[in-house]
C-alpha cells in the first residue's frame, strides 16, 4: 500500500501570517475595552448619578413631639401663672426625632433664664433643650408683703395662700434644710394644690430638680432623702428619752431614707441589728 495515502495534510503558516493574527487580536480587544469608556465620556455634562434621598427626621409634626409640647405648656402654666396657650415653643430642628417617653417627663429651667427649658425622659433616657417664650406678665405668683408682726397683708379683693419657696437657687439632689426655705403669703394665681404649704413637708427631703430663688416647691419637686448611706457611721438610739436611753455607734449595711428600716452592724462585736432612720446618720432601735 502507498504510505502517502495515510499522511494527514498539515497547514503551515509563515512568520508574517502569525504576526498579522496577533495584531488583529490586539486591535479587537482594544476596541472592545474602549466601549464603556467612550460611553461614559459621551454622557451629558449635566447628568448626575442618582443617590437615594436622605429622608429628614421631622419632629414638628410627630405625635411624640406634640405630646412633649403639651406637657411643657402645662408645666410652664403651673410654674409661671400663665395659660398653656400663651406659651410659645420654638420649632425644633427638622432633622431631630423626638422619642416617646414611657414615664412622666422631668422639666426644669437649667439656667437663670426662663427662656430655656430642659426636658428629660427617664425611660428611655434622653434629654432636649427647648426655647420658650411667654407674656411679659407671666411670672411666679406674686408674694404678698408681710407686716412687722408676721401677719400677711392680702391684696385688695383677693385671698392669700401660704407657700414654701426657696430663699436661693437650690440644685437638684440637695438635702433641704430650714435655712434654705421660707413660708410666704402669696396670691394663689392659678390654684395649684401641689405647692407645699408648710416647711414640715420639706423637712429632710431631697430635690428632684433645680429650684430658683423665690420659686415655690411642689410635691413633685421633692422626695425622701437618703439620710443613711452604706458604710457610714450611724448613731443608733435605744430606749426612751424620758426613762433610759443609750446611743451606740454603728455601721450602716445599706442606704436608707427617712422612716425606712435598715440593717446596722456593731463594728466591735460584728452583731447586726435593725433600726429605723430618724435623721441624717441617726436611727432608732426597734
Amino acid at each position: 500500500m502507498n504510505s502517502g495515502m495515510f499522511n494527514p495534510s498539515v497547514k503551515t503558516s509563515t512568520p508574517a501570517q502569525g504576526l498579522m493574527q496577533i495584531l488583529c487580536l490586539t486591535v479587537f480587544w482594544l476596541f472592545a475595552l474602549s466601549l464603556p469608556l467612550q460611553a461614559q465620556t459621551n454622557r451629558p455634562a449635566n447628568a448626575q448619578t442618582s443617590t437615594p434621598p436622605i429622608a429628614p427626621l421631622s419632629a414638628a409634626g410627630s405625635a411624640e413631639a406634640e405630646a412633649m409640647n403639651m406637657q411643657v405648656r402645662q408645666w410652664m402654666a403651673q410654674t409661671h401663672g400663665v395659660t398653656p396657650k400663651e406659651v410659645v415653643i420654638a420649632p425644633l430642628d427638622s432633622r431631630l426625632k423626638v422619642q416617646g417617653c414611657q414615664k412622666t417627663l422631668n422639666i426644669d429651667h437649667p439656667f437663670a433664664s426662663k427662656e430655656t427649658l430642659r426636658v428629660r425622659c427617664p425611660e428611655p433616657v434622653w434629654q432636649l433643650y427647648l426655647q420658650v417664650s411667654m407674656p411679659q406678665g407671666g411670672n411666679l405668683p406674686a408674694v404678698v408683703s408681710s407686716s412687722a408682726n408676721g401677719g400677711a397683708t392680702p391684696t385688695p379683693g383677693g385671698s392669700t395662700k401660704t407657700m414654701v419657696v426657696a430663699k436661693r437657687l437650690l440644685q437638684r439632689g440637695s438635702i433641704l434644710q430650714p435655712d434654705m426655705l421660707e413660708e410666704v403669703q402669696a396670691s394663689p394665681g392659678n390654684a395649684d394644690t401641689q405647692i407645699l404649704s408648710t416647711l414640715k413637708d420639706a423637712q429632710f427631703a431631697e430635690l428632684t430638680r433645680d429650684i430658683g430663688a423665690g420659686q415655690p416647691l411642689r410635691v413633685s419637686d421633692i422626695r425622701r432623702a437618703v439620710m443613711v448611706k452604706q458604710g457610714q457611721t450611724v448613731m443608733l438610739s435605744i430606749g426612751n428619752k424620758s426613762d433610759f436611753q443609750i446611743t451606740i455607734r454603728m455601721e450602716a449595711m445599706q442606704d436608707g431614707r427617712l422612716g425606712e428600716q435598715v440593717k446596722l452592724k456593731n463594728p466591735e462585736s460584728g452583731r447586726q441589728v435593725s433600726g429605723v432612720v430618724t435623721g441624717l446618720n441617726t436611727a432608732k432601735g426597734l
